[in-house]
């Protein structure tokens, strides 16, 4: 990222030696904004995104982890009355044929697939495909194996940012009544789900221009494409109906970004908040999803020690919702918590949930804002969880406003009674008298949280749940580093051959393309087709072919059709290893690999790179510039450390037209090594089922390991390619 003149050592003298935020430290910069306003739950958020957007002239760039054209995209009232469409696709949709100046930009991270039952299915289709062409999406799968992309911004015109915990999904809406029977708050589907709370920050002035600096950076990163700074002018995106929390105030960035992509980690959001911990005199209030960074627990009670007045409150969801969530972020709650017990100071800890309604209809609220509030100084919101992930895996954006003076601490003041009046039914004046009289926020929570329909009650996790399996788990949903770098080649080059006329007319070639894709997705979801991505499963459909002298010619074949299907390649190589044996198991191996790429490589010559740019999104760019330096080596290297799935990879070279001969000797040399390797795994591996020895163990194990070595040195070495060619 670019240095700013308000980032380094002489600015934070500049600031003050007493300042919480440190530029290049514990923030990236720091911006004056000179208006800001807290957003509390997804309804106000809504109502105050769509007045704004409506407002947008030149840029709207969207990020988040996820983005979902069925939302309802309304206001406290549940409907809308501007005369747009309520969903958000359509809504989208509408303002981009109105505006067709206004360039929209999506970026949504290319979510794991254990999500994919929660997502919207091939997004593309309503936020690309269906759109204008003023819309452009694209899938952001530039971060860490295991890691996700969750900042959530939105830059309007580089004058006007939003920047929090909300994305603009499914299952987010709600007022901040929460009412268990509110009909407005339902999914796509019509089904009812629980109060939902969260909260958003809004900013502009030089702020905004930074966010919509750093969503340009993100778009950059994921798509491979340079966004031209919108540039405010006089042009005010603010809705005029909006009051601002704060004027003129000082605004902290602060980044989570793992390493990758030839930038360096950044892990200011873990400083900011160990930092800001240790600044507090009087309270911490903390709202968050998950609290698992042991980090973090140690650090408040060290503060607590420290400083006898200081109160600290937590409040979070009940319980996880998920099995997933469950098994991992529970446990490191309790673990959490363990450590202000056994630092003597949970006492003055308080971990409670926001509840609604009474007796038998009482509901817990799911909380899934990350804010924090120290004292009457400084007010933090954004996307990162208190969890290991969010320190250094996952991309995150916080903001922090800290109060320089009376009028901005009465409004941080305030904002902790806005959240606290919120849980305990008193509303902002009555907890915000309450904090100044009484000058302890867990006093106030006690005082205030006598109301039958609105409190904030006690968690109880129980005991620590303690295993391997756990630990294994933990290791995996809540890591603390990356598991592996990502660093691909650099320098996007043109598409070629672009000015010869096609003889299939682009009309009818996206016609068959989107039908394609639209049975594609409709076949993985209603037909049986994804059991056969199961090793076992297609492991028997092979050896039902054993026996037949056509086996070859159908394995082959299957290789062919499956590649235009997506259908994982490293799977059908075990399988085929596992099925006929390494010997002839390899040689169908390599032959049908070899098939299905030169397959689809035609495919892509005939549609063309223009056709797939407009088609497949940004996403296309990342993929040719790894891809067009036309070399043989290149295309090797490519095959060895992959930059998208095996058929897209091929459609781009047959769309870039690359050399065929180039093409197929760079291919046959990437995949042999990993055909090699995977089909001794899968011989060893069905073998073992079969038949279990150590032996079998070594091999299988030893393959694994030589596979994953294998690709980690050459990716090394191809970094270093591309640096010395740069």
């Amino acid at each position: 990222m670019p240095v700013h003149r308000y980032s380094g050592p002489e600015a934070a003298e500049e600031l003050g030696n007493s300042s919480i935020l440190e530029p290049s430290g514990n923030v990236w910069r720091v911006e004056k904004a000179r208006r800001a306003r807290m957003l509390v739950d997804a309804a106000e958020y809504f109502g105050v995104l769509r007045a704004a957007m409506l407002r947008a002239r030149r840029s709207l760039i969207v990020v988040g982890w996820d983005i979902d054209s069925r939302m309802r995209f309304v206001g406290p009232d549940g409907s809308a009355d501007d005369g747009y469409p309520e969903l958000l696709g359509s809504f989208l949709t509408r303002l981009a044929r109105e505006k067709p100046g206004l360039e929209i930009k999506l970026l949504l991270w290319d979510y794991s697939v254990i999500y994919a039952t929660e997502r919207e299915l091939l997004p593309a289709l309503p936020l690309r495909w269906n759109t204008p062409a003023n819309i452009d999406f694209c899938l952001d799968n530039q971060v860490p194996f295991g890691g996700s992309h969750h900042q959530k911004i939105v830059a309007i015109d580089g004058c006007l940012a939003f920047c929090g915990g909300i994305d603009l999904t499914v299952r987010r809406w709600d007022t901040s009544a929460h009412d268990p029977e509110n009909s407005w708050r339902v999914d796509q589907a019509k089904r009812p789900y629980r109060p939902f709370h969260d909260v958003q920050m809004m900013v502009d002035g030089d702020a905004a221009a930074a966010l919509g600096e750093l969503a340009r950076w993100r778009w950059r990163i994921a798509a491979c494409e340079d966004l031209e700074p919108a540039g405010g002018g006089s042009h005010d995106p603010w809705p005029e109906e909006v009051e601002p929390h704060f004027r003129d105030a000082r605004v902290g960035i602060a980044r989570t970004l793992p390493s990758g992509n030839g930038e360096k980690e950044v892990r200011e959001v873990a400083r900011l908040f160990v930092d800001s911990i240790a600044s507090a005199e009087r309270w911490i209030y903390i709202e968050n999803q998950f609290l698992t960074c042991f980090d973090i627990a140690q650090a408040l009670a060290a503060r607590l020690r420290e400083t006898p007045r200081l109160e600290v409150l937590l409040v979070a969801p009940r319980t996880h919702v998920s099995w997933l969530e469950q098994q991992a972020m529970l446990a490191g709650r309790i673990r959490f918590m363990n450590v202000l017990r056994e630092a003597g100071v949970e006492d003055r800890v308080r971990l409670l949930y926001p509840s609604v309604g009474e007796g038998k209809a009482e509901t817990p609220v799911m909380v899934h804002s990350k804010v924090m509030i120290v004292d009457d100084r400084l007010l933090r919101v954004g996307s990162a969880n208190i969890c290991n992930r969010s320190m250094g895996v996952d991309t995150e954006c916080d903001l922090a406003i800290e109060a320089e003076d009376e009028r901005s601490r009465s409004a941080v003041l305030r904002s902790l009674a806005r959240l606290v009046g919120e849980h305990c039914g008193a509303g902002t004046d009555g907890a915000l008298a309450t904090i100044r009289e009484t000058g302890s926020v867990l006093e106030t929570v006690e005082r205030c949280g006598k109301h039958a329909d609105r409190n904030l009650r006690p968690v109880e996790d129980g005991e620590t749940v303690s295993g391997p399996s756990l630990a294994t788990v933990e290791a995996i949903t809540d890591p603390g580093r990356p598991i592996a770098a990502d660093e691909y080649f650099a320098d996007i080059v043109d598409y070629p051959g672009e000015g010869r006329r096609s003889r299939v007319p682009a009309i009818a070639r996206g016609v068959a393309l989107l039908l394609f894709i639209a049975a594609l997705g409709l076949l993985w979801r209603y037909t049986p087709l994804s059991e056969y991505a199961r090793p076992d499963t297609l492991r028997a459909t092979f050896g039902s072919l054993a026996d037949s002298p056509f086996a070859a010619a159908i394995i082959v074949a299957l290789y062919i059709v499956t590649g235009f299907f997506a259908f994982p390649v490293t799977i059908l190589i075990i399988v085929t290893a596992g099925t006929f044996g390494l010997w002839p198991g390899l040689l169908y191996a390599a032959v049908g690999s070899m098939s299905s790429a030169v397959a689809t490589y035609g495919a892509g010559r005939g549609l063309g790179a223009r056709f797939l740019r407009n088609t497949i999104g940004p996403r296309i760019n990342r993929v040719s510039r790894g891809i067009g330096e036309r070399g043989i080596l290149a295309i090797a290297t490519i095959r060895l450390v992959p930059v998208a799935p095996f058929m897209l990879v091929n459609l781009v070279a047959g769309a870039l037209r690359i050399p065929f001969m180039e093409y197929a000797v760079g291919t046959f040399l990437g995949l042999a090594p990993g055909i090699l390797l995977l089909s001794i795994l899968g011989d060893r591996v069905f073998a073992m089922f079969e038949n279990p020895s150590f032996s079998d163990l070594a091999v299988a194990l030893g393959a694994l390991s030589l596979w994953i070595g294998f690709a980690l040195v050459l990716q090394r070495l191809a970094t270093r390619w591309r640096n010395r060619g740069r």
